[in-house]
């Protein structure tokens, strides 16, 4: 109820202080930033996301110790990443620890889906739905305000622990990272909000197909199971029934290779583990297999980010599309979908 007095306290303020027609322009627009004031500040304040926050930080703290303790070590490889050492906070790992992108990797779609698993369907089950309907406001203000919220604080998260990890690492080194490291960094913290949004539309897409929060949640639960888990397993079957012999051509152990890479190709996970490891480590020149003649000529050395960028455009094409196709469905079904008071 106070989320329903709040908006209807905004309209009548901005009738009041704007009757032009340049008002009626702002009216429309302030009733959604209210709530998603509001949707944030639940967000914020839930022992739900204040738990995960929890498990994240913890996790991403014990891999920049990690990462930290083996410091010294990696600088003394002769390699192309010693010229990018302050990378190696995000990529470094001695094997007992996952590195500070492979944890964010696995824990980002937990933290997507459960933002959004019961954004539309706990509304309707609470009977508050119909209510906020009843206001003058538009229909697809409660969706896009649910996921604006989300977006927000995700963005803030990410920002934030990227942040962390390069203010520790400034403290302990000494060194503060170079314009080319930071700007790898901040393209990665970017990338990395893309892929949690992924998981956050699409479990608000449950929610808004499920009338019940568990359903939504499980449903959420076994799409991050079966591309983590099952898919690799089909995959692996699958390639093991077609596995060229040793007295195979060249060129057919390379259709092998490539239909491998496609097939993998299919889990959002793997796309964003492609992007961020070529991000991270510019010595990274090719993703997928690549023939003899393809590599006569190359030099080994770094890529600038415009090429690293170029290098993954295809990964993080299929990432952004599938994040606005889960978006673009579940705006759909919520708009299509009768709302009635319980």
């Amino acid at each position: 109820m106070k989320f329903i007095t709040g908006i209807f306290r905004e309209e009548m303020t901005m009738n009041n202080a704007h009757p032009n027609t340049r008002g009626k322009d702002r009216i429309s627009t302030r009733p959604f930033w209210v709530m998603v004031q509001k949707e944030a500040a639940d967000h914020a304040r839930s022992w739900r996301f204040i738990i995960l926050l929890g498990i994240v930080v913890l996790t991403c703290l014990g891999s920049l110790y990690t990462s930290l303790s083996n410091f010294t070590e990696a600088l003394g490889k002769n390699d192309a990443e010693n010229d990018f050492f302050f990378l190696n906070l995000f990529t470094l790992s001695d094997g007992t620890l996952p590195s500070f992108f492979v944890f964010v990797s696995f824990l980002g779609p937990l933290l997507g889906i459960s933002l959004g698993f019961d954004a539309i369907n706990s509304e309707q089950s609470k009977g508050t739905l119909s209510r906020i309907m009843a206001q003058p406001v538009p229909r697809d203000y409660v969706l896009n305000a649910k996921f604006m919220a989300g977006l927000i604080v995700v963005s803030i998260m990410f920002f934030t622990l990227s942040f962390l990890v390069i203010g520790t690492g400034l403290i302990v080194l000494g060194i503060p990272p170079t314009a080319e490291e930071f700007l790898r960094i901040t393209i990665y913290t970017v990338l990395s909000i893309i892929y949690v949004s992924f998981w956050l539309n699409l479990s608000i897409f449950f929610s808004v197909r499920f009338r019940q929060p568990a359903t939504a949640a499980l449903a959420g639960i076994a799409v991050w199971l079966f591309f983590t888990v099952f898919y690799p397993l089909i995959v692996n079957l699958v390639l093991k029934g077609i596995e060229p012999s040793d007295f195979a051509s060249p060129r057919a152990v390379y259709l092998y290779q490539k239909l491998k890479f496609a097939l993998v190709q299919v889990m959002p996970g793997e796309l964003f583990s492609e992007i961020t490891s070529t991000l991270l480590m510019p010595s990274v020149r090719s993703i997928g297999p690549l023939t003899m003649e393809q590599l006569h000529g190359t030099i080994p050395g770094p890529l600038p980010p415009g090429q690293s960028l170029l290098l993954v455009w295809p990964q993080l094409t299929g990432l952004i599309a599938l994040t606005l196709l889960c978006f673009a469905l579940s705006y759909l079904s919520f708009m299509r979908r009768e709302i009635r008071s319980r």
